[in-house]
């Protein structure tokens, strides 16, 4: 028989500096355009600022995105929830996991963050990233281990073709 274990709720969210990784380019983009459109007399002046203001309230929408997402390891399974004005939750049983991968951009890397892969046998989401993930967050045995204990639980076992 397999005693019930207690396993505390893991709650992450990205890393605020994970926003800067992904859009650095548009911030770049951005900031050139308002310098560019606040200068007097150059040609294409306004069409640069409007682009400023485009790309702001695109910014700014993905700040707000990358900040309420969130994801919760339980006992049984991994939510993950995301959007704005729709919000949308997924749920992966745990015994469904089947392996891990941990990767770093050499952004990533610089900030000390790294993104997990979860791959899985679950039909809608068969492969979930956790992004902006502290780079000492060791969530890989944490959840390698709920997953065996729910596979123990369920008797599901494995077969390899080696």
């Amino acid at each position: 028989m397999i005693q019930t274990k207690c396993f505390p709720d893991i709650v992450l969210r990205p890393h605020a500096a994970q926003y800067a990784i992904d859009n650095l380019s548009v911030m770049v983009l951005c900031i050139a355009a308002w310098i560019y459109g606040g200068m007097e007399n150059l040609p294409l002046g306004g069409p640069a600022t409007a682009l400023a203001l485009v790309l702001s309230a695109i910014l700014a929408y993905r700040f707000v995105y990358l900040r309420r997402m969130l994801y919760r390891i339980g006992r049984e399974t991994l939510v993950s929830e995301h959007g704005i004005l729709r919000r949308k939750v997924d749920y992966m049983e745990l015994y469904r996991i089947v392996d891990f991968r941990e990767h770093q951009s050499l952004l990533q890397q610089f900030f000390g963050m790294k993104t997990v892969s979860i791959l899985s046998m679950d039909r809608s989401t068969p492969r979930l990233d956790i992004v902006g993930v502290c780079r000492h967050n060791d969530i890989v045995p944490l959840l390698r281990e709920r997953v065996e204990y729910n596979k123990q639980r369920k008797g599901i076992y494995e077969i390899t073709n080696h």
